[in-house]
């Protein structure tokens, strides 16, 4: 088999390099999120607001019409990472089930193996790209749902209002949710129409607003539920809770955008720090071949390169942990 062109394999190792660093970033901070879900939980546990049965958990989260009744969705009642992710796969928005989820990623991290060993004629580069490949479908659901819970994050607070001023008006909270289905736009209106739905249909309300928690899954949304489950035990003016709830995640929201302004440079300057060393390797190797083929044919130049994207690693995630501010 004729050997590939230096440039072209200075090419594939920095695409992998940046693809592992990408990879775990994002496996990093889907642990952070792990952790901040559960202590959420823990805290809602702590004030006494009911969690709804394993049961009726599942059929709220899990309540779709095109939901296949295949072995893993089956099993995913059962398996505890598995129920989390449907999860994933149903907060994203997407039509996968598991079955579907499965199908393809096995066919993704297959042909990625495959091109990888008819390219290099290595097996442990096969391996890497079969295992590269395999996170991608995953990586896309965990970006769809990222994408989605922002914009249920930007449409709750005119969603709030709406109800705020349906019961203002002297209807029923169910009924404002009902509201709330018909006129807000996508995607907030489906989980509100989940949710009236399901109290409609026999579902007590307080099992149906823990159910659209779960759904959406955001602070604001805790905030809501919290706040309309203690007025429903102590009482108060709901309209106007409503409305300061609004106004609150409006707050939140402008907060939230001005931080993002002040760090933009820092983000950028990782981001920048990060390409800087792949971009001026692929520069020197297309200038000067043989001047980079050591690092990819010797044993130390391997060495220095992994230690390379080791470092380059931590500088990236600290630099990150620093502009990521926490409130």
């Amino acid at each position: 088999m004729p050997r590939p062109d230096p440039w072209f394999l200075a090419a594939a190792a920095a695409a992998s390099a940046v693809l592992a660093v990408f990879v775990l970033f994002q496996a990093m901070a889907a642990f952070r999120e792990w952790r901040l879900r559960r202590d959420a939980l823990a805290t809602l546990k702590d004030r006494d607001l009911r969690e709804p049965s394993p049961e009726v958990q599942g059929s709220l989260i899990r309540a779709r019409a095109d939901r296949d009744s295949g072995f893993l969705t089956e099993l995913a009642d059962r398996v505890p990472w598995l129920w989390d992710l449907e999860h994933v796969l149903v907060q994203s928005g997407l039509s996968w089930t598991l079955e579907k989820f499965a199908a393809r990623t096995g066919v993704v991290a297959a042909m990625a193996g495959v091109i990888a060993l008819l390219i290099f004629g290595s097996r442990w580069v096969a391996a890497g790209a079969f295992l590269l490949a395999g996170i991608t479908p995953y990586l896309y659901a965990r970006w769809r749902r990222r994408k989605r819970i922002q914009k249920l994050e930007m449409q709750l607070p005119e969603a709030i209002d709406l109800i705020a001023r349906a019961v203002r008006a002297g209807h029923p909270l169910s009924a404002g949710l009902g509201m709330a289905a018909e006129e807000v736009p996508e995607p907030l209106a489906s989980e509100f129409r989940i949710t009236f739905e399901e109290q409609k249909f026999g579902l007590p309300f307080e099992e149906a607003l823990l159910g659209f928690g779960d759904r959406v899954e955001i602070v604001d949304a805790r905030i809501l539920i919290t706040a309309i489950l203690v007025q429903r035990e102590v009482g108060g003016n709901l309209t106007e809770i409503l409305e300061t709830i609004a106004e609150t995640m409006r707050d939140r929201f402008n907060l939230k955008r001005q931080v993002r302004v002040y760090t933009a440079q820092g983000r950028m300057s990782g981001y920048t720090l990060a390409a800087l060393p792949i971009l001026v390797g692929l520069v020197i190797t297309v200038i000067n071949p043989d001047y980079m083929t050591v690092l990819l044919h010797e044993t130390v130049g391997r060495g220095m390169l992994v230690g390379a994207a080791a470092l380059q690693l931590i500088g990236f995630i600290w630099i990150r942990n620093i502009v990521d501010v926490r409130y």
